[in-house]
């Protein structure tokens, strides 16, 4: 459908009229969410070149058809090609749409996502605080998208091994979060298991295990037993279960996850097949 939706525009319209131009997007986007790099890019690559020619090279549209090629690129491991489209949306759109646009702001936490996923984490820090802090002072500390922007410090910090500044940024999401969104809201849910998680890195397990036991508990009851967070939340339990040598609760709980991914997701799923690694590690140990 997204396909003779192109051809379509293109035969009525022309190939660079504007509903033209977003169909092609659209089918890009398609082909991307389908796993279909090759083609999506194919389509991205046009879409930036039409949209170049038809509305310049700093036109907001513009500006967005760079920032969807370059997660593309990013999608598809082509970083040399991703990094610098990522930063030339952050520049350009600081110079079009000013430094506290909403945009300029989302175009600078992807750069920061791009430098992290290539590894570059002391150029990512740094834009992942940036946008931290224009984001508390443009929409306010409990907008979802500064929300968002702590976790995404924090996550970093905490892959830089910067325990010590990860941890208050986790307590503080989940606090924000549940003042914000509520006890039970799923971006809630996900933020009290990501400060369980950050509390077992750091080897304080009596502080993650109550978090992690809560975190089931509301997955459980609100998305479901069968759904994917709760299944890694059960993986995650039984796996600090392991770690304080709770070993009786550790194996019924690595049954039971495997049991549902089995029966939720398949026997050769990834996280399938993890979970039966593990459990087989709890019983050979």
């Amino acid at each position: 459908m997204f396909e003779r939706t192109l051809a379509d525009q293109e035969w009525v319209l022309g190939a660079d009229h504007p509903d033209t131009l977003t169909a092609r997007g659209d089918l890009a986007r398609a082909y991307q969410q389908a796993g279909r790099l090759k083609e999506a890019i194919s389509q991205y690559e046009r879409t930036l070149a039409d949209r170049g020619r038809a509305l310049g090279a700093s036109h907001p549209d513009t500006l967005t058809a760079r920032g969807s090629l370059a997660y593309a690129y990013l999608a598809a491991g082509r970083l040399k090609e991703a990094i610098p489209l990522f930063e030339r949306t952050v520049a350009d759109r600081e110079q079009a749409q000013g430094p506290d646009h909403p945009d300029t702001l989302t175009a600078r936490g992807n750069l920061a996502y791009a430098y992290r996923t290539a590894g570059r984490l002391k150029h990512a820090i740094p834009q992942y605080e940036r946008t931290l802090a224009d984001r508390e002072r443009v929409l306010g500390r409990d907008h979802p998208d500064t929300l968002t922007a702590r976790g995404n410090l924090a996550s970093a910090y905490q892959s830089a091994r910067r325990v010590k500044d990860a941890l208050p940024q986790y307590e503080r999401t989940l606090a924000d979060r549940e003042q914000a969104q509520g006890p039970d809201h799923p971006d809630t849910i996900t933020a009290r298991g990501n400060l369980a998680s950050a509390y077992h890195s750091a080897g304080r397990l009596k502080d993650a295990l109550p978090l992690y036991e809560q975190t089931l508990a509301d997955c459980e009851r609100v998305l479901g037993p069968g759904h994917l967070s709760t299944l890694t939340s059960r993986g995650n339990l039984a796996q600090a279960y392991h770690g304080a040598l709770r070993l009786t609760e550790a194996i019924a709980m690595f049954q039971r996850t495997l049991a549902d991914c089995e029966r939720a997701l398949g026997p050769d799923h990834p996280m399938t097949r993890t979970i039966r690694d593990n459990l087989a590690a709890v019983d050979q140990g």
